[in-house]
């Protein structure tokens, strides 16, 4: 049996243009740049270039229906094929929203021209080494396969016999488990030393057979590695002394040696990638204010194409009935013309809502940018969206991997927001200078007898923060500092 029913709902949609500058606005710098390229590409009517007489669109904008709207509105087409509003499109204003980019080109031929350093993998260093070495050609074939197998933190975490298939089905060879694992050996020992270890232990004892029997501690660093390894993890050194027979001075040198190793040779290196930074903002200080810039990248010189604005004019001014092939081309330019026009639109109000959240974050944050780190407030992304009357999706859209150029350095806009905790004194501070706080009290304890959380929080309490343990616990964790055991160290007396 069918039951109809009837439901009221309320639903907003977005319109394309809305979604288009959604998207723009999320995006960095350098994504931008290859967004605009592609867009440049696909349509032929938008161009990028100096200014050219009245056609230039590089401040063009649609008039807003309301100051305060956050996307651009859904533009409604002319009634007419005929007809299209060259005036209204060409002359729109430059400050929509009652903003006006300022932006920074000075450095923007630099940025481009800027050269990419010469630079070759680990992975490629290792082949070139491996040639040096006396394999023969089956050898070689085998050292490649281990070198191909490395993963990005330098290890070698595929099993033995799985290379051992790859080779043999690949190349038809019988080999045996004995020969991948020379061959293995023969690897670790190249530079860095300790490449391709299947794990921790391996790395380290890589590193300590390499080194000459002179050195300090070598011998006694091997065996707390081979037979204490647990031990050693979870630094119980008394057990260690007693399993090993050693004193304290000796264990002493061992750990200190131990410690020297590098635990992930080739991390980072080994799969070659060259990131920059390319701040979006710049914060200048001008006399007793500060000056907003923003990246010349986002605020590209776009127009139309003057030859198909020329087409445009032509085909409009014939009569195109019972042509199919004009009507053709007039439809073609009149959707161009349309996404180019969305396109500079929402390219436009991208860089305004980008430079009110930037203002917004310079009002709250003045003392940071005047007196650099230390004077961090408390700022969440509803505070900011309360002064630039947006949602907060929108703020968190243009934070989000977005960067700023301060006389302090650069800093992810990220970094200025944080939650506030209340000190004795009753003033609300930044949860950041507490971390920076925690971090100095933990880098002043006697490495003897860590400090507990417990013992922490009430330091931290001491100095006008009283916070929980369990809060404490959360900072150390995001500080990256291990619990009490394991910072412990051998002190000598």
């Amino acid at each position: 049996m069918l039951n109809l029913q009837q439901k009221q709902g309320l639903q907003q949609k977005l319109s394309p243009q809305q979604i288009q500058y959604i998207k723009l606005l999320q995006l960095p710098t350098l994504a931008l740049e290859q967004r605009i390229k592609a867009e440049l590409e696909s349509n032929p009517l938008l161009e990028e270039g100096e200014e050219e007489d009245e056609l230039q669109l590089d401040n063009t904008a649609d008039e807003p229906t309301d100051s305060d709207d956050e996307l651009p509105s859904e533009q409604t087409e002319s009634s007419s094929d005929d007809e299209f509003d060259w005036d209204e499109f060409l002359n729109a204003p430059d400050d929509l929203y009652g903003y006006k980019a300022q932006v920074d080109h000075s450095a923007e031929e630099d940025d481009r021209e800027m050269p990419m350093p010469a630079t070759s993998s680990i992975a490629e260093s290792l082949r070139d080494q491996v040639g040096l070495l006396d394999f023969d050609e089956t050898e070689e074939l085998i050292a490649d396969q281990i070198i191909g197998s490395i993963d990005e933190d330098g290890y070698l975490r595929r099993p033995v016999e799985s290379i051992l298939d790859d080779v043999m089905f690949n190349y038809g060879l019988v080999i045996t488990e004995d020969d991948v694992e020379r061959v293995l050996s023969r690897v670790q020992r190249l530079d860095p030393v300790g490449i391709a270890a299947r794990d921790l232990r391996e790395c380290l004892l890589v590193q300590l057979d390499v080194m000459g029997d002179e050195v300090d501690g070598r011998e006694n660093a091997v065996d707390l590695l081979r037979d204490c390894y647990k031990q050693f993890t979870m630094k119980h050194f008394d057990a260690i002394q007693r399993k090993l027979g050693i004193d304290e001075y000796d264990l002493k040198e061992a750990y200190d040696l131990v410690r020297s190793l590098d635990p992930k040779p080739g991390e980072g290196d080994f799969a070659v990638q060259t990131n920059y930074i390319t701040p979006d903002f710049t914060v200048e200080r001008d006399a007793d204010d500060f000056r907003i810039l923003l990246n010349g990248r986002n605020a590209p010189e776009l127009r139309v194409n003057r030859h198909y604005r020329n087409m445009w004019n032509t085909l409009s001014a014939q009569t195109t009935k019972g042509d199919g092939n004009a009507k053709e081309t007039k439809d073609f330019l009149k959707t161009r013309m349309e996404s180019a026009r969305w396109f500079i639109s929402s390219i436009q109000q991208r860089r305004n809502t980008m430079l009110r959240v930037m203002e917004a974050i310079v009002q709250i944050q003045h003392d940071f940018f005047e007196h650099g780190e230390g004077h961090l407030k408390p700022m969440i992304l509803k505070d900011i969206a309360e002064i630039i009357k947006m949602d907060i999706s929108t703020v968190s859209r243009v934070v989000n991997g977005k960067y700023v150029q301060t006389e302090y350095g650069v800093y992810e806009l990220k970094h200025f927001f944080s939650e506030g905790i209340t000190g004795d004194d009753g003033e609300e501070v930044s949860n950041k200078e507490v971390k920076a706080i925690l971090e100095r009290i933990v880098g002043e304890e006697d490495k003897a007898k860590p400090l507990s959380d417990q013992k922490l929080a009430d330091l931290l309490k001491d100095e006008g923060y009283p916070i929980a343990r369990r809060t404490v616990t959360k900072y150390r964790e995001q500080l990256g500092v291990p619990v009490a055991r394991l910072r412990r160290q051998i002190v000598l007396a």
